[in-house]
């Protein structure tokens, strides 16, 4: 089945004694047993949940992995992994990431004694640099937050495998509807489900999915183990979400590539990193191994006094962190999501005083430029 089809059918086959065609929240903490050493197959929600088992079941499907895993936010599930490491280990990083796990590797996991790298994993040869003797793992966005570098998931899978190395992806931004990592040779990849997959800006959750079954045996020892598992009430949202994936995705991505468009265009725009654009550095390859370009602008304005206009002027377009829902959001990465990466690392990497991200929504394409147009106007008015 199609990807979209699968998303919708997550569930839906769950409750086979009352035929219900979403799949109950089982909001329990504990099980009866039968008998004496004898179990239904759920003891305690830590450990198993019927509700987060659909969701985790219907995550290891959209991506074609042998199990899923589900957690209390991305950064659980980023921190659920990287326990699969040990001190002294090694891990090449993506370097213009999520701010959030820039500072849970550097402020946290770093003084457990975990080595990390950050290098522009848009190219290969920098990757393989710097790899070492105790390099454990490679950590990679598949689109990089918030400059939108594109990552050759294959080639560095292929590096990984040469080199025995783990090859984690953050696919939160492509989602498995456009992009399989694990297709590509990956053997973990890992999600916000907050964002794409949840949809609406009404959970927090994460997830993650192993290739292989003895990965996946040695996730789910630590994910039972630490606990930091996502409740039923929240599996139930995010399954009700995946459920609109695909048409969620479809809009979103249309609207995006009309307002990089409209953006490139515009007098007040120094740059426009929207790889659906012709000129971005990694069109070809995004074309080449996904199914879209995803819906994260990031644009350059051409004064910072226009930052500020544009977070307060849009009516339509929210000033809000987070991206991913139906909604469409703004936000100024320095000092908000990027804000725990170092001054002279953001200026280094273009996460500068004139850049803002978009998270292009689901609403009418006319109504969003309208929208940056009149907060646009306002500036130039003020200008005059």
């Amino acid at each position: 089945m199609h990807i979209s089809t699968e998303a919708v059918q997550i569930g839906l086959d769950w409750d086979s004694r009352t035929g219900a065609v979403t799949v109950p929240i089982y909001q329990t903490a504990t099980f009866r047993h039968p008998g004496l050493g004898q179990s239904t197959g759920y003891d305690y929600s830590r450990s198993g949940n019927p509700t987060r088992q659909a969701l985790e079941e219907g995550i290891a499907r959209l991506d074609g992995g042998a199990r899923g895993f589900a957690y209390a936010s991305g950064m659980a599930a980023i921190t659920n992994l990287l326990l699969l490491f040990q001190r002294g280990d090694h891990l090449v990083v993506t370097e213009d990431l999520y701010g959030g796990t820039y500072r849970l590797f550097e402020q946290i996991f770093h003084q457990y004694g975990l080595e990390f790298t950050y290098v522009d994993t848009s190219s290969l040869d920098e990757v393989a640099a710097a790899l070492k003797p105790n390099t454990k793992a490679l950590f990679v966005e598949s689109l990089t937050n918030p400059l939108l570098k594109v990552a050759d998931i294959k080639a560095l899978s292929n590096l990984c495998r040469e080199r025995q190395l783990l090859c984690i992806v953050d696919n939160t931004f492509l989602t498995p509807y456009l992009l399989r990592p694990l297709d590509l040779g990956a053997d973990i990849t890992v999600y916000s489900a907050s964002k794409y997959l949840a949809g609406h800006n009404d959970t927090i959750a994460g997830l993650v999915v192993a290739k292989d079954q003895q990965l996946a045996e040695r996730i789910y020892f630590l994910q039972n183990s630490v606990g930091a598992v996502l409740g039923p009430q929240d599996s139930w949202l995010v399954i009700r979400g995946m459920k609109t994936l695909g048409v969620r995705m479809d809009r979103q991505q249309e609207n995006a590539a009309a307002l990089a468009s409209w953006l490139e265009k515009h007098p007040l725009v120094a740059r426009v990193h929207y790889p659906g654009l012709k000129g971005h550095a990694g069109h070809a390859l995004v074309k080449s191994q996904a199914k879209g370009c995803g819906a994260m602008i990031a644009f350059e304005v051409t004064d910072p006094a226009l930052v500020e206009t544009l977070l307060l002027k849009t009516h339509l377009i929210s000033f809000a962190e987070s991206l991913g829902g139906v909604e469409t959001l703004i936000t100024f990465p320095e000092l908000q999501t990027h804000a725990d990466i170092e001054p002279e690392i953001r200026a280094r990497l273009g996460i500068n005083n004139v850049l803002l991200r978009l998270s292009v929504g689901i609403e009418d394409i006319n109504d969003l430029i309208e929208d940056l147009e009149q907060a646009f106007a306002t500036e130039e008015k003020g200008a005059a």
